[in-house]
Protein backbone atom coordinates (compact mmCIF):
# COMPACT_ATOMS: atom_id res chain seq x y z
CA UNK A 1 0.00 0.00 0.00
CA UNK A 2 1.02 3.61 -0.45
CA UNK A 3 1.80 5.72 2.61
CA UNK A 4 2.87 4.67 6.10
CA UNK A 5 1.43 1.40 7.42
CA UNK A 6 0.22 1.56 11.03
CA UNK A 7 0.02 -1.80 12.81
CA UNK A 8 -1.33 -1.44 16.38
CA UNK A 9 -0.03 -4.12 18.75
CA UNK A 10 -2.79 -5.75 20.77
CA UNK A 11 -0.21 -6.52 23.46
CA UNK A 12 -1.26 -3.13 24.87
CA UNK A 13 -5.01 -3.69 24.42
CA UNK A 14 -7.55 -4.61 27.11
CA UNK A 15 -7.35 -8.41 27.18
CA UNK A 16 -10.73 -8.63 28.93
CA UNK A 17 -12.42 -7.39 25.73
CA UNK A 18 -9.83 -8.33 23.14
CA UNK A 19 -12.20 -9.02 20.25
CA UNK A 20 -13.90 -5.66 20.64
CA UNK A 21 -10.51 -3.98 20.94
CA UNK A 22 -9.46 -5.47 17.60
CA UNK A 23 -12.73 -4.33 16.03
CA UNK A 24 -12.39 -0.83 17.46
CA UNK A 25 -8.80 -0.28 16.38
CA UNK A 26 -9.60 -1.62 12.90
CA UNK A 27 -12.48 0.83 12.53
CA UNK A 28 -10.25 3.62 13.87
CA UNK A 29 -7.88 3.35 10.90
CA UNK A 30 -5.36 0.60 11.60
CA UNK A 31 -3.83 -0.81 8.43
CA UNK A 32 -2.70 -4.09 9.99
CA UNK A 33 -3.26 -5.74 13.38
CA UNK A 34 0.00 -6.73 15.10
CA UNK A 35 -0.08 -9.88 17.23
CA UNK A 36 2.94 -10.56 19.46
CA UNK A 37 3.37 -14.24 20.27
CA UNK A 38 5.81 -14.89 23.14
CA UNK A 39 6.79 -18.23 24.63
CA UNK A 40 8.55 -17.38 27.91
CA UNK A 41 11.67 -19.05 26.48
CA UNK A 42 12.93 -17.02 23.54
CA UNK A 43 11.68 -13.89 25.34
CA UNK A 44 10.86 -13.43 29.05
CA UNK A 45 7.09 -13.25 28.74
CA UNK A 46 4.05 -15.33 27.74
CA UNK A 47 1.21 -14.04 25.62
CA UNK A 48 -1.07 -16.20 23.44
CA UNK A 49 -1.10 -18.78 20.67
CA UNK A 50 -3.01 -19.77 17.54
CA UNK A 51 -6.32 -20.36 19.36
CA UNK A 52 -6.54 -16.71 20.40
CA UNK A 53 -5.65 -15.48 16.91
CA UNK A 54 -8.32 -17.74 15.44
CA UNK A 55 -10.87 -16.35 17.90
CA UNK A 56 -9.94 -12.77 16.96
CA UNK A 57 -10.04 -13.31 13.19
CA UNK A 58 -13.80 -12.61 12.80
CA UNK A 59 -13.42 -9.20 14.45
CA UNK A 60 -11.39 -7.62 11.64
CA UNK A 61 -10.79 -7.95 7.92
CA UNK A 62 -7.45 -6.15 8.28
CA UNK A 63 -4.27 -8.16 7.67
CA UNK A 64 -3.05 -10.00 10.75
CA UNK A 65 0.65 -9.23 11.26
CA UNK A 66 1.86 -12.11 13.46
CA UNK A 67 5.26 -11.74 15.14
CA UNK A 68 6.57 -15.02 16.54
CA UNK A 69 8.97 -14.50 19.44
CA UNK A 70 9.24 -18.23 19.99
CA UNK A 71 11.87 -20.94 19.56
CA UNK A 72 11.51 -23.28 17.83
CA UNK A 73 8.99 -21.73 15.46
CA UNK A 74 8.72 -24.34 12.71
CA UNK A 75 6.38 -26.77 14.52
CA UNK A 76 3.77 -24.03 14.93
CA UNK A 77 3.83 -22.26 11.57
CA UNK A 78 0.94 -24.23 10.06
CA UNK A 79 -1.23 -23.60 13.14
CA UNK A 80 -0.70 -19.84 12.92
CA UNK A 81 -1.40 -19.88 9.19
CA UNK A 82 -4.63 -21.81 9.74
CA UNK A 83 -5.62 -19.44 12.56
CA UNK A 84 -5.72 -16.51 10.15
CA UNK A 85 -2.26 -14.95 10.02
CA UNK A 86 -1.51 -13.01 6.85
CA UNK A 87 2.15 -12.25 7.60
CA UNK A 88 4.22 -14.50 9.86
CA UNK A 89 7.54 -13.12 11.10
CA UNK A 90 10.19 -15.31 12.70
CA UNK A 91 13.40 -14.19 14.39
CA UNK A 92 16.75 -14.71 12.74
CA UNK A 93 18.11 -15.45 16.22
CA UNK A 94 15.51 -18.14 17.00
CA UNK A 95 17.18 -21.10 15.33
CA UNK A 96 19.82 -22.39 12.95
CA UNK A 97 17.46 -23.15 10.05
CA UNK A 98 15.78 -19.80 9.43
CA UNK A 99 15.92 -20.28 5.66
CA UNK A 100 13.76 -23.40 6.07
CA UNK A 101 11.32 -21.48 8.27
CA UNK A 102 10.85 -18.78 5.66
CA UNK A 103 10.33 -21.36 2.94
CA UNK A 104 7.70 -23.06 5.08
CA UNK A 105 5.82 -19.79 5.60
CA UNK A 106 5.84 -19.13 1.86
CA UNK A 107 4.66 -22.70 1.20
CA UNK A 108 1.71 -22.05 3.52
CA UNK A 109 0.70 -19.16 1.25
CA UNK A 110 1.56 -16.44 3.76
CA UNK A 111 3.80 -13.38 3.63
CA UNK A 112 7.13 -14.21 5.24
CA UNK A 113 8.81 -11.84 7.66
CA UNK A 114 12.22 -11.91 9.31
CA UNK A 115 12.76 -10.14 12.64
CA UNK A 116 15.95 -8.82 14.24
CA UNK A 117 16.69 -8.00 17.87
CA UNK A 118 18.34 -4.62 18.57
CA UNK A 119 21.80 -6.15 18.88
CA UNK A 120 21.63 -8.07 15.59
CA UNK A 121 23.21 -6.41 12.53
CA UNK A 122 21.32 -5.89 9.29
CA UNK A 123 23.83 -8.15 7.55
CA UNK A 124 22.26 -11.16 9.33
CA UNK A 125 19.24 -11.04 7.02
CA UNK A 126 21.01 -10.13 3.79
CA UNK A 127 21.30 -13.76 2.55
CA UNK A 128 17.56 -14.25 3.18
CA UNK A 129 16.06 -11.31 1.31
CA UNK A 130 14.89 -13.36 -1.66
CA UNK A 131 12.55 -15.20 0.71
CA UNK A 132 11.06 -12.32 2.68
CA UNK A 133 8.22 -9.85 2.22
CA UNK A 134 8.94 -7.93 5.43
CA UNK A 135 11.89 -7.21 7.70
CA UNK A 136 10.93 -6.36 11.27
CA UNK A 137 13.45 -4.36 13.29
CA UNK A 138 12.96 -4.52 17.04
CA UNK A 139 13.57 -1.02 18.36
CA UNK A 140 13.33 -2.27 21.96
CA UNK A 141 14.46 -5.55 23.49
CA UNK A 142 11.57 -7.96 22.88
CA UNK A 143 9.44 -9.35 25.67
CA UNK A 144 7.46 -6.46 27.13
CA UNK A 145 5.44 -3.49 25.92
CA UNK A 146 5.95 0.08 27.05
CA UNK A 147 9.73 0.28 26.60
CA UNK A 148 11.71 3.23 25.27
CA UNK A 149 12.94 3.40 21.68
CA UNK A 150 16.62 2.42 21.23
CA UNK A 151 18.23 5.10 18.99
CA UNK A 152 21.06 2.86 17.77
CA UNK A 153 18.51 0.78 15.82
CA UNK A 154 18.14 3.66 13.36
CA UNK A 155 21.45 2.63 11.80
CA UNK A 156 20.10 -0.90 11.31
CA UNK A 157 16.96 0.46 9.64
CA UNK A 158 19.04 2.59 7.30
CA UNK A 159 21.30 -0.28 6.38
CA UNK A 160 18.29 -2.48 5.64
CA UNK A 161 16.81 0.22 3.46
CA UNK A 162 20.00 0.18 1.42
CA UNK A 163 20.42 -3.57 1.06
CA UNK A 164 16.80 -4.23 0.08
CA UNK A 165 16.64 -1.43 -2.49
CA UNK A 166 14.66 -2.49 -5.53
CA UNK A 167 12.85 -5.30 -3.72
CA UNK A 168 9.18 -5.30 -2.69
CA UNK A 169 9.99 -5.63 1.02
CA UNK A 170 8.35 -3.71 3.87
CA UNK A 171 10.63 -2.48 6.65
CA UNK A 172 8.70 -2.58 9.90
CA UNK A 173 9.74 -1.22 13.29
CA UNK A 174 8.42 -2.39 16.65
CA UNK A 175 9.05 -0.84 20.05
CA UNK A 176 8.74 2.61 21.57
CA UNK A 177 6.93 3.97 18.50
CA UNK A 178 4.80 7.08 18.96
CA UNK A 179 4.17 10.41 17.21
CA UNK A 180 7.72 11.58 17.96
CA UNK A 181 9.85 8.48 17.34
CA UNK A 182 7.92 7.40 14.26
CA UNK A 183 9.47 10.26 12.29
CA UNK A 184 12.98 9.07 13.20
CA UNK A 185 12.20 5.55 12.02
CA UNK A 186 10.53 6.76 8.83
CA UNK A 187 13.46 9.02 8.00
CA UNK A 188 15.84 6.08 8.51
CA UNK A 189 13.90 3.93 6.05
CA UNK A 190 10.92 2.24 7.72
CA UNK A 191 7.46 2.22 6.14
CA UNK A 192 5.49 0.06 8.60
CA UNK A 193 5.11 0.99 12.27
CA UNK A 194 3.99 -1.12 15.22
CA UNK A 195 2.52 0.95 18.05
CA UNK A 196 1.14 -0.36 21.32
CA UNK A 197 0.74 2.07 24.20
CA UNK A 198 0.79 5.02 21.83
CA UNK A 199 -2.49 3.75 20.33
CA UNK A 200 -4.25 1.87 23.13
CA UNK A 201 -3.48 3.99 26.19
CA UNK A 202 -6.60 5.94 27.11
CA UNK A 203 -9.21 3.70 25.54
CA UNK A 204 -11.14 3.35 22.27
CA UNK A 205 -12.45 6.91 22.10
CA UNK A 206 -8.95 8.11 21.19
CA UNK A 207 -7.83 5.34 18.85
CA UNK A 208 -8.56 7.17 15.61
CA UNK A 209 -6.84 10.35 16.79
CA UNK A 210 -3.76 8.48 18.00
CA UNK A 211 -3.43 6.41 14.84
CA UNK A 212 -3.77 9.57 12.77
CA UNK A 213 -1.06 11.29 14.83
CA UNK A 214 1.38 8.42 14.30
CA UNK A 215 0.57 8.33 10.58
CA UNK A 216 1.11 12.07 10.33
CA UNK A 217 4.44 11.79 12.14
CA UNK A 218 5.65 9.27 9.58
CA UNK A 219 4.25 11.11 6.58
CA UNK A 220 5.75 14.42 7.74
CA UNK A 221 9.20 13.14 6.83
CA UNK A 222 8.25 14.24 3.34
CA UNK A 223 8.37 11.56 0.70
CA UNK A 224 10.19 9.11 2.93
CA UNK A 225 10.46 5.49 1.85
CA UNK A 226 7.11 3.76 1.52
CA UNK A 227 8.55 0.44 0.41
CA UNK A 228 11.85 -1.06 -0.51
Amino acid sequence: MNGPIISPSILSADFATLGEEVRAVSEAGADWIHLDVMDGHFVPNLTFGPAVIKALRPYSAKPFDVHLMIAPADPYLAAFAEAGADTISVHVEAGPHIHRSLQAIRDLGKRAGIALNPGTPASAVEPLLDLVDLVLVMTVNPGFGGQSFIPSTLETIGRLRAICAGRAIDIEVDGGIGPETVALAARAGANAFVAGNAVFKGGPAGYAERIAAIRAGAAAVGGGPLSC
